[in-house]
C-alpha cells in the first residue's frame, strides 16, 4: 500500500485560486500515475490531494513489496526532491500486509478499493511523513534494506493503533 499526499494543500488552494489549484493537482496526479504505473501499481484512488495505490502479487509481480518502495522513490524524485527545489511538497507512507481488495458498496453504487489494518496503517504512516519523506514500515523495509541501508529509524505512535509502529524514513536526499 502506498499513500502520497500534498502537504499544505488547503493553504495552496486558497492562495492559488480554484483553476490554478486544479491544474497543479492534475500535474501531481499525472506525475504520480507515471511513477506508480512504471512499477505496475493499481491506482485505487485520487481523492482531493492524495493518491492511494496497491501493489499486489498478481499484477505487480513477485517483487510487489519492493515495487511499492521503489515507486515512492520515483515519485519523490519526479516531484523534484533531491534535484533542487521540489515543485510540490508531498509526504508518502508505504506498508505491506493482508487487506480486503474488491468491491464495496450497494448494488446501485459501489467502488473497487482495499480495506483493513494494512490500509489504515499505510495511511497513518503517510500522515506522519514530512515533505520529502517516505515513511516505510519496518517489516517492509526488510525487503529493500540492501538498496537503502541505514535509513533513519523511528517509532511512531499513531491514532487508532495500540502499539507504536517501527518505521524507517527515507529522506529526499537518500532517494
Amino acid at each position: 500500500m502506498l499513500f502520497a499526499d500534498v502537504r499544505g494543500s488547503t493553504e495552496l488552494g486558497e492562495r492559488m485560486g480554484a483553476s490554478a489549484f486544479a491544474a497543479m493537482l492534475n500535474r501531481f496526479y499525472e506525475t504520480a500515475t507515471h511513477a506508480l504505473l512504471d512499477h505496475n501499481a493499481i491506482i485505487d484512488k485520487m481523492v482531493g490531494d492524495e493518491v492511494m495505490a496497491l501493489f499486489i502479487l498478481g499484477p505487480t509481480g513477485p517483487d510487489y513489496r519492493s515495487a511499492a518502495v521503489l515507486s515512492a522513490v520515483d515519485l519523490i524524485r519526479a516531484m523534484g526532491y533531491g534535484a533542487g527545489e521540489p515543485w510540490l511538497p508531498i509526504g508518502i507512507g508505504v506498508h505491506a500486509g493482508l487487506a480486503y481488495v474488491g468491491r464495496i458498496g450497494t448494488s446501485e453504487i459501489n467502488d473497487f478499493t482495499a480495506l483493513g489494518d494494512t490500509v489504515n496503517t499505510a495511511a497513518r504512516l503517510q500522515a506522519e511523513a514530512q515533505p520529502g519523506e517516505v515513511i516505510i514500515s519496518e517489516e517492509l523495509y526488510a525487503d529493500v534494506a540492501s538498496r537503502f541501508p541505514d535509513l533513519e529509524r523511528r517509532s511512531l505512535e499513531v491514532k487508532g493503533k495500540a502499539e507504536p509502529i517501527a518505521v524507517r524514513v527515507l529522506h529526499a536526499a537518500e532517494a
